[in-house]
């Protein structure tokens, strides 16, 4: 079972954290959501407080826990949000779950699959993590996700984000490094959903490079789209004011 915290009443409105992350990383960025919604913190498996079922596992086996943890408290016409993997989980989730979303939104996250350069790096990452284990990656990966110019004034995000990454379990890190390197491409999803879709991308965000961004941006039939401008991968913190104006915009369209 997953586990998540739960705060506010109403709509129902899903925020799923990214790799080597857990669900407390939402917990201010959340708040002024809670008067309309009924906002759902994830744990993803491996992750917090959330079991991880095995060493071998697909992004779209992840989704399925997902759903059915959904499907277990009767939560649908949802609302759901992910940053980087969570995205890629979400996408999942709305190939093969439509019925249990009314929106969803990628907060620094691709539709695209992994270039070969990309699964180049993931191969790498594996490498390094058995060999120098997961304090050392953390400590180098994790900074160098916030834009450089922000991070004197984010110190202690940046702290407490090398904290929770340094928590990850080898296995959990190497079982989604695998999954992320060898997720199918869901461009079909962006091109084909029905419901609305959030797009948040940094304009300095060196994991989903901009150009990667601007192209899917075009994709979306319906929604709200917003470049942060002077910021990395970690929006949430690095403009955190204008991501929740927009993800404002995006909850009011129906």
């Amino acid at each position: 079972m997953l586990n998540t915290k739960k705060y506010g009443s109403g709509r129902p409105l899903i925020f799923v954290h990214g790799f080597c992350e857990d669900s407390s990383m939402w917990e201010g960025f959340c708040e002024p959501f809670i008067d309309q919604h009924e906002v759902f913190l994830v744990d993803l498996p491996g992750f917090g407080k959330s079991s991880l079922p095995s060493k071998d596992f697909t992004i779209e086996e992840i989704a399925d826990q997902l759903a059915q943890w959904m499907k277990s408290l009767k939560i649908n016409n949802a609302i759901v949000i992910g940053h980087s993997l969570g995205g890629y989980v979400i996408l999942e989730l709305a190939k093969n779950y439509p019925e249990l979303i009314e929106g969803f939104g990628l907060f620094h996250s691709t539709a695209f699959a992994d270039s070969e350069e990309k699964r180049d790096t993931r191969n790498k990452v594996i490498e390094f993590v058995q060999n120098n284990g997961v304090k050392q990656f953390a400590d180098s990966f994790v900074p160098q996700l916030f834009y450089a110019k922000n991070q004197k004034q984010l110190t202690t995000e940046i702290e407490q984000a090398v904290n929770t990454a340094r928590q990850t379990p080898l296995e959990t890190l190497v079982g989604y490094t695998k999954a992320m390197r060898d997720r199918n491409d869901r461009t079909d999803v962006l091109k084909s959903f029905d419901g609305p879709v959030l797009f948040i991308a940094g304009d300095q965000d060196t994991s989903v490079p901009l150009d990667k961004s601007e192209k899917q941006i075009p994709m979306i039939q319906k929604g709200v789209t917003g470049i942060l401008q002077n910021t990395g991968h970690m929006g949430m913190f690095e403009a955190k004011g204008v991501s929740q104006q927009l993800i404002h915009e995006f909850l009011s369209l129906r």
